[in-house]
């Protein structure tokens, strides 16, 4: 199976030649706390989420895309913060980060030109995976999901997130480069 997803990330690199890739994808995690997951829920992230991102960024540079080509891998901010109901998901989403900052030294390294991104969107109730963890967040905390997500206002929403990738991804400013932005309801802001 991980042979096709890198000859599929390999093909279509090479038959439509990109300028930008935008990597976002996940699988819901298990939720609870550590002594009720096992290997198979804790790891699932690592499987899908890390795994995409490792394929496509690997393709993105061993076929590489054209000088002044952005590469965006979305993470989370559970990559900074950790998020003991989510077994290996922060750690997944850790990776993703660390991958885009390898890719990046890379790039520059070879010269290849290519930018790299990590997006980090902060956790919100405005979609079924961010939905789940926020109740799960509340339940533990002993508030009720809208206590819990009054914390997190403004709200980061779909509409936000494909507006502020679509403007970052605008900036074409990134060559070699590996810059990291944490995303809320108030957009991007760049993590020093």
């Amino acid at each position: 199976m991980n042979s096709s997803r890198q000859e599929t990330a390999r093909i279509l690199i090479e038959q439509h030649q990109p300028t930008m890739l935008v990597l976002n994808a996940g699988a819901p995690s298990a939720i609870g706390p550590l002594h009720e997951q096992v290997w198979e829920s804790f790891s699932r992230n690592r499987q899908v989420d890390t795994q995409h991102a490792f394929h496509w960024i690997r393709a993105a540079l061993r076929h590489p895309l054209t000088p002044g080509s952005l590469v965006v891998a979305v993470s989370s901010g559970a990559a900074l913060r950790g998020s003991p109901l989510s077994g290996g998901y922060s750690g997944a989403k850790a990776m993703i980060r660390f991958l885009a900052g390898y890719a990046a030294d890379e790039s520059r390294r070879a010269q290849l030109g290519i930018g790299f991104a990590t997006v980090l969107p902060q956790l919100t109730p405005a979609t079924e995976l961010g939905a789940a963890a926020v109740a799960a967040y509340a339940q533990r905390q002993g508030v009720d999901t809208d206590t819990f997500a009054a914390a997190l206002q403004p709200l980061l929403t779909p509409a936000i997130v494909g507006a502020e990738i679509a403007r970052l991804c605008q900036d074409t400013d990134n060559q070699d480069e590996h810059r990291e932005y944490q995303l809320t309801g108030h957009g991007l802001h760049a993590i020093s």
